[in-house]
Order: structure tokens, then C-alpha cells, then sequence
């Protein structure tokens, strides 16, 4: 007998690839964002909601509301685009390109392509209802003719912006707060009976109630008065807030270290190797408040013994808890001048991760034997427990090394381990310059403060043979470090500093030839190839220029599980190992270490190769967010210092050239403004970016980086960071008769 079959159609969950996983995730599964994408490609244009409900046959409301919510979120992260006819389409088959708005002070904008890929365009029209740091889809309306995209806003996937800081202003009956944030360029208009206790200049904190639009600025209401314009302190509460940098602890943080002294329990401390006994020192800085490394060194008969020990942040700040939370939030503690807003509460940061001296500490160390030429021939990382046997100054180390006779008493016991960690840093330093690392010149400074917070001085950093010798051991341990998780193949976060970009090679390139020099490696230099050209510039007039167009070819470094090498420092694994205290990354690294240490599997380790991914995006992007916050106070401290030298002649550097001018730095003060090019003697000037200079028309006159310059301060703008001089003597714009 011959039965008859009906052949049923194929239920959703059979055709998703990622059923499996959604249903470990949810309780009653929706259709997978990859099985969306894949039946819109497949279908070949755009479907509603209900054609997607009756595609997949879902009867089920629980599984309808699933995919609904499932979709809305596709729509917002600019996966899908829902069109005029309520019809869903793939972002990228519309040429929709999904990126972060990056604004500029002149109105205009950029968007950043989240999938990477040149910056487009925004026109100042396009950025009216736009502010820095939105989310958008832009489509590429038109290319240039060199290649450069200009964009229209499709949607905003997502508002950065929800309170911004700024000065309050009231002017024919109109309140408004002018953002501090120079890349916001509208201004919030405030009614009166939302302006609170706000005055006419007074620093406020606004609340957006409605976004801006390409007819309307955006409208907002005053939630804090900060204080006065030039209150001290004032440049930090400012730059905080404009930068959206967390500095308030949550509720569920500061439960969690309530009850948490600066003694190191008992039952904490079992199981480890005790290295109480080592000498262990810590070398800072005179103003250093944390202390989140050690290290000791003693000479061996082919070698030298190193350990360098690290506050272990891991045994306190465990994988989803609340400190673990706000950790990953801020990733990064925030320095400014005189005051830090750390990444740990400070009964963590100033207490029990911090390696104080005669107090025990939990460490994680880093073991090195380094033979006679500078190489880790092994290494080793465990757990242990250590109490400091002082806490040094570099400046003390450094003279103590230079005239041991002369050592002070709290130094002296400890001058063999310092002698043996200088011959080891020697060492070091020799493998460091064969293996062919870059050297630039630090040009860092520091503001001195009077006791009522008034700058006194700036004053540049001097770095010294102890510094270089701290920075040599934490670059070994670091090195080990990665080497050990990329063996492993743990997922991890490399400090990844790439290759020089094509383009600024090609620029740097027909520089270098102007000036009769030249770097090798073609199109694929090598790190020793800057090296030695840096070598090459001892003594010539030149060297402070060609080392600055040099700097400024290189790629940014930045975070990512991807390990394509160190380019400045010529190492082929880098990672964060030594300061977990104040780098979210460095704690990651911790983890994985632990996770070796406790001979578990990789595929039991709590982060995915995608979670790295995003974090390391995440800790990237706070790192820059922390950078572009300083140099807000520090330019704000500067600007503040030289308001009271208007009219005064300095000589200084030519730091920068643009079209529109020179910026000069100052010498000895470090200080830099703007010589604006009308301020230039009687003369059309041409820009020449490849040349870093500016060329008179019909005077021939260059100005050009790093040539001197004598320059009077003749205005300072606290509010934009703005400092502007004009040339003393040669130069200067000729007056009319």
C-alpha cells in the first residue's frame, strides 16, 4: 500500500543558525539578528514587521513581542533602517554607513564609521541638529575630487548629549548657556522659570529637555550652578562634566567597600608565596599618592634576578560586582594637575591595593631572569604576599646612584639592590636599543600651584636615569605578560601601537627628502628604521623639527585582543600588566594570568573573544576621553597663567603650521598660542602641509616647524583655550602710513 506524505514546511528554529544559543539565552527564543539579516538578504528587499511575523509563522504573542523587541534594537544599533512605509531594509544594502558624530568648533562635523573607513563630511546645515558624540546612519550623498565623502544624516541612532556644562548667560530677556564643549557649537536656550538660582556668567550644569533640529536649538533647564567663572578649581569641575567623565560613586559601590579597612585579612594572605621578607622598594614621584608597583633585583652569576610585584586589584574587584561595574565604566583613573579622579574608591586605590611601605600587600609578580645582554631568558607569575620596605622618590634614587657616599640613612641599606637594578637597566636599555626601539624627547610639564590653587610656575618634567630604570622593568613584565596569554590563547587586550598610516608615511617622506634625510623600510618601515634616523639628527639645527614630524606620523596606540605588535617600542607582543589600580585593561590581564594560575581551560575563561573586542573599543575610547579632559584643564591653567602677562615678549618654538597660522610654544614656560597669519608682514601666504610651512607669495619669507620666533601676548580667551600673540620685530605686519 502506498501512503501518501505531506511534506511540511521548515519551522524557523530548524533554519536559524543561532537557535542554540538564543535558546540558552531566553526562556521563550525569538528569531536570531543574524537569521533577520539573513532572510532580508535572502528576500532582496525591504519587509515589514508583518510580512517578518507571517515569513517566520510566529503564532506565539510571548515569540511576536520577542522579535519585536529584537528588531527595534536592530534598528537602533543601525543594523536595520525603517523606511517611510514602515518597511525594514539592511543598513548597509541602502549605502547607509553607521558611525559616531565627531563635531568641530567651525560649525561643521564629522561622522566616524564604526566599521571603519574614512570620516564623511557633515555640513554645518547637517550638524544644526546633531551634537558631538551622537550616533548616526548617514548616507554619502557626493565624493570630492581627492576622494573625500560628504554625508546626510538618515537618523540619529542614539543622543550622546542629556546635560552639558557651560556659562550661563542672560541677555535681552533671553537665558541661554553657551557649552564649554567647543565641538557643541549651539547654544541651549533656557526659559526663565527653568533657570533656578542661576546668574548672568555663572558656571551651570543644563539638562537637555529637547534635542536640537535643523529648525530649533535645543531647549534645557539648569540643574546645578557650579559657581563662579574663575573660582579655583572651577577648570575641573568643568572639564568633568563637559567630557561626561564619571566622578560620583554609585550607591552599590560605596556599599561594597563599606566595612573595608587598609589591613589585609588574614584568611587573604594563605595559600600565597610570602616575599615579605624581600626588600621590595616602590620608586615614584614626590607628589604620587597610589603605589601599584615594586620591584627588586639582584645580581646573578650569569645575569640578574628581577621582580617586579603588582597591587593584585583582581582580589578585591571580582567579575560582575559592583566595583567591577564601575571600574569597566570609568576604565581609566583621570590625572589632572594636582587632583585625580581614580578608577577605584580610594580605600582601594590610596589603601589596600596600594603597596605603602612596612604594611602587608596582596601582589601579583612577574619573576624575570635577564641574562648579561638585556634578555628575559624565562619568567614566571604567581600569587603572593609582600610588605614594602620603603617607598622612594626618583629624584632621591637618582642621586643616591650618582654620589652613593652621600646616600641618605633611609637609602643606604637598600643601595645594593638599586645598584643591581641600575646594571640591570643598563642592560635592558642595551637590548632596547638594538632590537631598535624609538627614543623621543619628552616635552612633558608641570604646573606648580601656590597654597590658594594660583599657578606660580610651569615647569618642564626632567626625566632621570630612576625613571628610565622603572619604566625598563614594567616594559619587561608587561612583555611577559602578553607573551604568556598570546601562548595560551587566552583572550586578552594587547597595547597594540601599529605601523605609520600610508598617507602620513608618503607626507613624512617628502619632508624628510626637502631636508637631505631619509628613512628606510619602504612602504614597510620597521621601528629601527626611525630609530636610526632619530641617530642621525644628534646635533643638527633641525632635530627638535624632524623629531616632531616624526611623532606626528605615528599611528595612535591603542587597545584590542588583535596582537599586531608595538611599533614605538619594536616589540612583537605588548600588553598592560602593571598598573591595574588605574587601567581597566591591566585588570583584564590579571584575570587571564589567574585563570593560567588555576590550570582551568581556556573555554572556561569569562570573556569571549567578542566581549574583548568591545571592551577593548570601550577602554580605547575612555583612555582618549581622559587624554582630551586634562588637556582641557591643563590649556584652561595655562590660559589662566598668561592673563596676566598680556602685553609681555617671549621668545618660543614654532610647534605647529596651518593655513590659517603658527602655533608657538614658548620657551622654558611651555605655554602655546596662535600667531593668526594676518599677523604675518605684508604678504599672501600659501600652506604647504607636506613641508610644514608657510610661504610668502611675493616676500618668498617661510616660516616654517621649529624655527624661533619672538612673540608678544596681545589677548587670552579663557572660555575657547585660546591664547593669541603676533610677531616682535621680524615677521610683523608692516602698518600703513
Amino acid at each position: 500500500m502506498i501512503v501518501a506524505m505531506t511534506r511540511k514546511t521548515p519551522r524557523w528554529q530548524d533554519a536559524d543558525p543561532a537557535h542554540d544559543r538564543e535558546q540558552r539565552r531566553y526562556d521563550t527564543p525569538a528569531p536570531s539578528r543574524e537569521f533577520i539579516l539573513k532572510t532580508l538578504h535572502d528576500h532582496g528587499k525591504p519587509m515589514s514587521r508583518q510580512a517578518l511575523l507571517r515569513h517566520f509563522d510566529i503564532r506565539e504573542p510571548e515569540v511576536e513581542e520577542g522579535l519585536q523587541v529584537r528588531v527595534a534594537a536592530m534598528i537602533r544599533d543601525g543594523q536595520l533602517v525603517e523606511n517611510r512605509r514602515q518597511a525594514l531594509g539592511i543598513a548597509e544594502r541602502m549605502d547607509l554607513v553607521a558611525g559616531r558624530v565627531i563635531g568641530h568648533r567651525d560649525g561643521f562635523g564629522f561622522v566616524n564609521p564604526e566599521a571603519g573607513g574614512d570620516d564623511i563630511f557633515l555640513s554645518p546645515r547637517q550638524m544644526r541638529a546633531l551634537m558631538h558624540g551622537d550616533r548616526v546612519l548617514v548616507r554619502v550623498v557626493k565624493t570630492d575630487d581627492r576622494g573625500r565623502m560628504e554625508g546626510s544624516v538618515v537618523d540619529v541612532l542614539e543622543r550622546k548629549t542629556q546635560e552639558l556644562v557651560g556659562r550661563y548667560m542672560h541677555e535681552h530677556g533671553v537665558g541661554f548657556v553657551i557649552p564649554d564643549n567647543t565641538r557643541i557649537t549651539q547654544d541651549v536656550v533656557v526659559a526663565d522659570a527653568d533657570r533656578g538660582d542661576a546668574e548672568h556668567g555663572q558656571i551651570v550644569t543644563v539638562e537637555l529637555l529637547e534635542q536640537p533640529t535643523k529648525r530649533t536649538q535645543p531647549i534645557g533647564r539648569i540643574k546645578q550652578v557650579l559657581g563662579n567663572h574663575m573660582a579655583p578649581g572651577m577648570e575641573i569641575d568643568i572639564a568633568v562634566r563637559s567630557h561626561g567623565v564619571p566622578h560620583e560613586w554609585p550607591a552599590d559601590v560605596l556599599k561594597a567597600v563599606n566595612g573595608l579597612d587598609e589591613q589585609v585579612p588574614e584568611a587573604a594572605k594563605q595559600g600565597r608565596t610570602d616575599l615579605r621578607q624581600v626588600p621590595l622598594v616602590t620608586i615614584d614621584g614626590a607628589d604620587a599618592r597610589d603605589f601599584d608597583d615594586a620591584v627588586y633585583a639582584e645580581k646573578t652569576r650569569d645575569g640578574w634576578k628581577l621582580l617586579v610585584a603588582i597591587a593584585d586589584v583582581s582580589a578585591y574587584v571580582k567579575p560582575d560586582s559592583a566595583l567591577d561595574a564601575e571600574a569597566h565604566n570609568r576604565a581609566t583613573s583621570v590625572y589632572f594637575p594636582g587632583s585625580v579622579i581614580p578608577m577605584l574608591p580610594e580605600v582601594l586605590s590610596n589603601g589596600l591595593c596600594s603597596l605603602n611601605p612596612e604594611v602587608d600587600r596582596l601582589c601579583m609578580v612577574c619573576e624575570m631572569r635577564v641574562d648579561e645582554d638585556g634578555h628575559v631568558t624565562r619568567s614566571k607569575f604567581y600569587e603572593a604576599v609582600m610588605k614594602s620596605a620603603a617607598r622612594l622618590i626618583y629624584d632621591d634614587v637618582a642621586a643616591a646612584l650618582d654620589a652613593p657616599k652621600k646616600a641618605p640613612a633611609k637609602i643606604k641599606p637598600l643601595l645594593p639592590q638599586l645598584q643591581a637594578l641600575h646594571s640591570l637597566f643598563e642592560a635592558l636599555h642595551g637590548a632596547r636599543k638594538q632590537r631598535g626601539a624609538i627614543d623621543f624627547e619628552s616635552n612633558e610639564t608641570r604646573i606648580v600651584f601656590s597654597d590658594d590653587r594660583k599657578i606660580e610656575r610651569v615647569v618642564p618634567v626632567v626625566r632621570n636615569v630612576a625613571h628610565k630604570m622603572i619604566e625598563e622593568c614594567m616594559i619587561a613584565a608587561n612583555v611577559q605578560a602578553a607573551k604568556k596569554l598570546e601562548k595560551a590563547k587566552i583572550p586578552t587586550l594587547f597595547r597594540v601601537h601599529d605601523t605609520p598610516p600610508t598617507e602620513k608615511l608618503a607626507d613624512l617622506r617628502a619632508f624628510l627628502a626637502e631636508r637631505g634625510l631619509g628613512v628606510g623600510g619602504g612602504d614597510k618601515p620597521e621601528a629601527h628604521h626611525f630609530a636610526q634616523l632619530i641617530g642621525e639628527l644628534d646635533g643638527r639645527d633641525d632635530q627638535r623639527l624632524v623629531q616632531t614630524v616624526l611623532l606626528r606620523s605615528m599611528s595612535q596606540a591603542v587597545y584590542q585582543p588583535e596582537n599586531k605588535g608595538h611599533f614605538g617600542l619594536a616589540l612583537d607582543s605588548y600588553g598592560h600588566f602593571t598598573s591595574p589600580i588605574r587601567r581597566y585593561p591591566d585588570l583584564l590581564v590579571h584575570r587571564g594570568l589567574k585563570h593560567l594560575l588555576c590550570q582551568q581551560p581556556v573555554s572556561k575563561f569569562a570573556y569571549s573573544l567578542p566581549q574583548m573586542e568591545q571592551l577593548g573599543a570601550h577602554c580605547s575610547a575612555n583612555e582618549r576621553r581622559a587624554d582630551e579632559a586634562t588637556r582641557d584643564v591643563v590649556d584652561w591653567l595655562k590660559c589662566e597663567f598668561m592673563r596676566e602677562r598680556v602685553g609681555e615678549q617671549f621668545s618660543g618654538l614654532i610647534v605647529s603650521v596651518t593655513s590659517f597660522g603658527l602655533f608657538v610654544e614658548l620657551d622654558d614656560i611651555a605655554v602655546t598660542g596662535l600667531v593668526h597669519v594676518s599677523h604675518l608682514s605684508n604678504d599672501y601666504y600659501h600652506f604647504e602641509s607636506k613641508y610644514h610651512r608657510l610661504r610668502g607669495e611675493r616676500s618668498g619669507q617661510v616660516f616654517r616647524l621649529a624655527d624661533r620666533m619672538q612673540v608678544k601676548v596681545v589677548r587670552v580667551d579663557l572660555d575657547e583655550r585660546k591664547i593669541d600673540f603676533e610677531p616682535v620685530g621680524a615677521g610683523r605686519k608692516s602698518k600703513r602710513r
